[in-house]
């Protein structure tokens, strides 16, 4: 099956199905989410015989296709995946169609059309599966930018309150990001011998001062994108206005192509670069960390609070990345995936909360435990898992930045470790004021609180649950996959790791 074009197939089989859905009768809505879920069924097939070809002690770049698309501007359809990228687009297979399921009534509260809605769901998979296995840099920055546009249709004509206005600043933010990539790309193709492959760029000898122009442009768009402090703003609002499962994608993975490309491009094209930026990159992470926490503190609104804590996540993935040792790199990339997980998790879970409530204030709440004591409880796993609870898989992913962090900057490690403390604040604060205490006489009256978690429900967040305690307690068989690709992304940027002295003391190899 080595042979077998993964990548071309799993990015194009999402669009043939979108457009399967999004022509189907709009009287028959049922059929259209059942068509949508068996064709995201069959990429999370695909997707796991990708894996099991992958050989983790081969070649750093597997399942390499290429296909010429603009021969005179060097531009070809070139996909390649190495751990990293193989990481992720087995999480867009596995939270896909577990969105869909959490989607499934959805678009009809919306009194929007169920089939477009769908299709909309399947067109943002394409994309996704092709910004991360993309091998061309041209190719990389079309699936960027085309990517906004589902999620600019899902938030703007299916989101809740203020979804014009989150939309559009979702959008901006993004495609100002974009607009520096474009001009980073253009520059990289004039000095890199008029080629956007990777492979031959990441040979390429830059002079100084380019690079760090270059480096800026591409770090500014994946900033955005991520998002780091402080071009942060635009996710709370996205994140808040965004139907649940649009949003638990739109953390749990769109997210995700700031810091990937981040390991992807800026690393091993501008190694220098990457080296003079990254006390600043440090810097940013650390205060994200701190700041977003405090913010998700004081938030009232259940959307809103999920997604500042992924700013504080992100904050976490920036510092294991810009540590540059493969233990925090590994974790970086870990908790690239578990945040995906755990996050989505709570997302999803958070959507069911406020689909029956109809409403996403804290406040409206108090006591729903004892109404749905099924649905409380996986709202709580979930929050233990976002604060890394020892025995869930963001704990791994924590621990490792945190200790590869400490061996080479310990004030960064020390002041990261306060978001720890924050984290199990504002998650116990929202889990108390939700469904612990004193019942809210006016959850009572709502015909939906008397509703615990169905059968459809219980599919969506079992196979999540399940994925955060195996990886929690067992997370080999990924870290085997990312290691050697971390390994590779140091040795690009001429890192090693410090190596421990007779004393016991830490001394850094890489100076």
């Amino acid at each position: 099956m080595s042979n077998f074009p993964f990548l071309s197939v799993l990015t194009v089989a999402p669009l043939v199905g979108a457009l399967v859905v999004a022509f189907l009768p709009r009287h028959r809505p049922e059929l259209a989410k059942q068509v949508a879920f068996a064709w995201s069924l069959l990429v999370l097939v695909l997707s796991v015989v990708m894996w099991v070809s992958f050989n983790a002690g081969g070649d750093r770049f597997q399942f390499r296709e290429s296909y010429s698309w603009i021969p005179n501007w060097g531009v070809s359809f070139t996909f390649a995946a190495d751990g990293i990228a193989l990481v992720m687009l087995m999480l867009i297979a596995v939270l896909v169609p577990l969105v869909i399921l959490a989607s499934w009534h959805d678009a009809e509260s919306s009194k929007r059309s169920v089939p477009v809605y769908f299709a909309l769901l399947l067109v943002l998979e394409c994309t996704m599966i092709g910004v991360f296995a993309a091998a061309d840099v041209f190719l990389f920055y079309v699936f960027f930018e085309v990517m906004l546009v589902p999620m600019y249709f899902l938030i703007g004509s299916y989101g809740g309150h203020q979804r014009q206005y989150a939309a559009v600043k979702f959008f901006l933010y993004s495609l100002v990001g974009g607009l520096f990539m474009l001009a980073a790309v253009i520059g990289l193709w004039v000095v890199g011998g008029k080629t956007f492959d990777w492979q031959a760029l990441s040979q390429v000898d830059i002079s100084t001062g380019t690079e760090r122009w270059l480096f800026l442009g591409f770090f500014l768009a994946f900033a955005i994108k991520a998002p780091f402090f402080p071009f942060h703003t635009w996710l709370p609002d996205a994140g808040g206005a965004a139907p649940a499962g649009a949003a638990a994608l739109l953390v749990g993975v769109l997210d995700k192509v700031g810091t990937f490309g981040i390991l992807r491009y800026c690393l091993p094209l501008f190694p220098e670069a990457s080296k003079w930026f990254a006390p600043w990159a440090l810097a940013l992470g650390v205060i994200g960390i701190v700041y977003a926490a405090l913010l998700a503190v004081g938030q009232n609104d259940l959307k809103r609070l999920v997604s500042y804590t992924s700013i504080a996540h992100f904050g976490f993935i920036g510092v294991g990345i810009f540590a540059f040792t493969t233990q925090a790199g590994t974790g970086a990339v870990l908790y690239m995936l578990n945040h995906g997980l755990a996050t989505g998790l709570l997302f999803l879970v958070v959507g069911m909360l406020i689909s029956r409530r109809a409403s996403s204030l804290i406040s409206d709440f108090g006591g729903a435990g004892k109404l749905v004591p099924v649905l409380a409880g996986v709202l709580f796993f979930a929050g233990l898992a976002s604060l890394a609870l020892p025995g869930t898989a963001p704990f791994i992913s924590e621990f490792l930045v945190l200790i590869g962090t400490f061996t080479v900057n310990k004030p960064v490690a020390v002041i990261a470790t306060l978001g720890i403390i924050l984290a199990a604040a504002y998650v116990l604060w929202m889990v108390q004021r939700t469904t612990q205490g004193t019942l809210n006489p006016a959850l009572t009256e709502v015909d939906g609180m008397r509703r615990d978690l169905n059968l459809r429900e219980k599919v969506v967040v079992a196979p999540l649950i399940a994925l955060i305690v195996l990886l929690g307690f067992f997370p080999k068989p990924v870290t085997d996959v990312i290691n050697p690709a971390v390994q590779a992304t140091m040795d690009d940027i001429g890192r090693t790791d410090p190596a421990p002295s007779v004393g016991g003391t830490v001394q850094e190899a890489a100076k």
